[in-house]
Parts: structure tokens; C-alpha cells; sequence
């Protein structure tokens, strides 16, 4: 299962680099990109269907981010990283070593 939604999580992330980077810029941000009329899509339209695509992309990345983090819980002990406690190790009472072995006669 986790290997599953992995993968799924892997193919969200780059596909949502890739949108991210065709969209056009309409900000100002630090005075690059917006300018031209040009590019790969134009139009109104064009810009709603590459949001909402974006927008459907980045709900299932944060799905399958919170998807991998309850399985990656349900797979370990249950311990906290903030335990301070050694595990205890049980051990075995040594064997006596003074007593004499038997050896069998038959």
C-alpha cells in the first residue's frame, strides 16, 4: 500500500512542478516575467484550466502527503523521539559455571 501511494505522491510532485512552470507570471514579482503577449498557452481560458488542474493537483499532493505520514505511524513502535528512556533488555542469568558437567554413560 504505501509503495502504492509513493508512487502516486512522486507522479503528483512532478507533475505539479511542471504546471506550475508553464503558467504564466501575472505578478510583479521582483519585476520578471508577465511581459509579452506570447507564450506556450494564452488566453483566459487557458489560464483557468492550468489553475484549476494546479489546484486539483496540489489537494491530492497534500492527500497523499498525510496518506504516507499515517502509514509511516502505523509501521513503527511506538515510541516518540523525545523518549529519553533506554530500552530493557532483558537478560539471561548466566550459566554456572563451577558445576561440574555430567557426561552421560550410556
Amino acid at each position: 500500500m504505501q509503495e502504492i501511494v509513493l508512487v502516486i505522491h512522486l507522479i503528483l510532485t512532478v507533475s505539479l512542478v511542471v504546471l506550475v512552470l508553464i503558467q504564466r507570471s501575472e505578478g510583479g514579482a521582483l519585476g520578471m516575467g508577465g511581459g509579452g503577449q506570447g507564450g506556450m498557452m494564452s488566453g483566459r481560458s487557458a489560464a483557468t484550466l492550468l489553475t484549476r488542474i494546479t489546484t486539483f493537483m496540489a489537494v491530492g499532493f497534500f492527500v497523499t502527503s498525510m496518506l504516507l505520514a499515517v502509514i509511516a505511524k502505523q509501521q513503527s513502535e511506538d515510541s516518540s523521539v523525545f523518549d529519553t528512556k533506554k530500552p530493557v533488555v532483558e537478560q539471561s542469568e548466566p550459566e554456572d559455571k563451577t558445576a561440574p558437567v555430567i557426561p552421560d554413560t550410556e
